[in-house]
């Protein structure tokens, strides 16, 4: 039996380290150039080395996103950018075009090449063709059932490793390569600047009717016929292993740190307990039903795993999250008086009933007692986002715990 890595997504510095404490195997990340989410907070170069450093103190591995489709004037950025990570020893570069692919190969052949889902790998040949190039590993097409990745196993190298999507947001496009973005702002979605207009309302227009919109569905809100429901297979880890799948990869370098702490606590105890026994696993189904659940999200769906998906797999009616818990800030220092620091996220206030969720599968309730500012001085509320606070709770909170509120408050 294989036992997959958990490779989870980090938006910056503050996010990897709880992406690290809170369960992933792998964090992938991305530069401030060359991948393609151009306006996620993403790292610096001196940010990636901490990062990495910090990663690889606590046994985990960072890869780095290098994934847009390349334009002639990128190519000369894209040789001095890998000359500068090649000092900082990230374990791979997740690449899409070919020619990076090269410029890779030929700058830093030490660091391990993985190809992204962009370049639409559909067919064992594809992964043979970049095995024969040097690949270790290649990211699936999101377009693949389960039967299609069996048979990818099956007729690949055995030390080909294949990596797939497994949960997060949906693209409506083929491999995630969409021109809808470049059509309607002039914003390269394949070269990091998405737009989502996927998520926007859209009606049908009849040219002798101008002004007059015919809703798609018979809905009197509107719809969303671009906009999917999320991919979630966390009742369906025996399958992606049973498929030979090495890496189970969650969508989310644009999510918080409470998002990252939620998907990567749950995926690594569901595949921790089937590990140990499925009995275990499936006597445990209903707790990952319910805590992944805490995290935002836009209902749930299987993708393409099992068959094509139906109109089911959209939500027409609204592009909005489901919400359930407010994130408010990750533990950081703690005083010897008991107190723990915090950047805050949400505002929160002194008698505020919050939860302290840490990474071992605890969720403990506990009292706000107090709130002081960076100096000391008491508050009777948190309402400045970012801002430096100590807080004394009723409940003992540690370093990297994910302090949360329910969605209500």
């Amino acid at each position: 039996m294989r036992h997959p890595e958990l490779l989870i997504p980090a938006s910056c510095l503050e996010v990897l380290k709880t992406a690290v404490i809170f369960g992933a195997d792998a964090v992938y990340i991305g530069g401030e150039a060359f991948g393609l989410r151009a306006k996620a907070k993403n790292f610096s170069m001196e940010e990636m080395a901490q990062g990495i450093e910090f990663a690889h103190a606590h046994g985990v591995k960072v890869y780095v996103t290098a994934n847009i489709l390349a334009h002639n004037y990128d190519l000369e950025g894209v040789e001095q950018y890998f000359r500068e990570l090649k000092e900082i020893h990230p374990d791979a570069l997740i690449i899409a075009d070919p020619g990076v692919f090269m410029i890779a190969k030929r700058i830093c052949p030490e660091i391990e090449r993985h190809i992204s889902t962009q370049a639409n790998n559909t067919n064992y040949e594809t992964f043979r063709f970049w095995y024969d190039l040097g690949a270790k590993r290649v990211v699936s097409a999101r377009e693949l059932s389960m039967a299609e990745l069996k048979t990818i196993r099956k007729r690949i190298p055995e030390d080909l490793e294949i990596e797939t999507f497994v949960h997060g947001a949906m693209c409506i496009s083929y491999s995630g390569r969409c021109l809808l973005s470049n059509y309607f702002t002039g914003r390269d979605a394949n070269h990091g600047a998405c737009t989502h207009p996927c998520r926007w309302k859209y009606a049908v227009v009849e040219e002798t009717r101008p002004g007059e919109y015919l809703p798609v569905e018979e809905n009197e809100r509107g719809t969303y016929i671009f906009n999917s429901k999320d991919l979630c297979m966390i009742e369906h880890i025996p399958d992606l292993i049973d498929a030979g799948i090495d890496s189970l990869k969650v969508e989310g370098r644009m999510k918080t740190a409470l998002y990252v702490a939620t998907v990567a606590r749950t995926y690594r105890k569901a595949l921790d307990d089937y590990a140990q026994d499925p009995a275990l696993y499936e006597a445990h189904l209903d707790w990952y039903r319910e805590q992944i659940s805490n995290c935002t999200y836009r209902q749930f769906t299987t993708g393409f795993f099992y068959g094509k998906p139906d109109h089911e797999a959209q939500i027409y009616d609204s592009n909005t999250y489901v919400k359930e818990y407010t994130y408010l800030g990750i533990v950081g220092a703690l005083r010897a008086d008991g107190c723990c620091r915090i950047e805050q996220r949400n505002k929160f206030c002194v008698g505020d009933q919050i939860e302290i969720m840490k990474p071992d599968g605890r969720n403990v309730c506990t009292q706000v007692l107090e709130i002081q500012d960076a100096e000391g001085a008491a508050m009777p509320s948190a309402p400045h986002p970012k801002q430096v606070l100590w807080l004394r709770l009723t409940e003992q909170a540690e370093e990297y715990d994910i302090l949360r509120a329910a969605a209500a408050l």
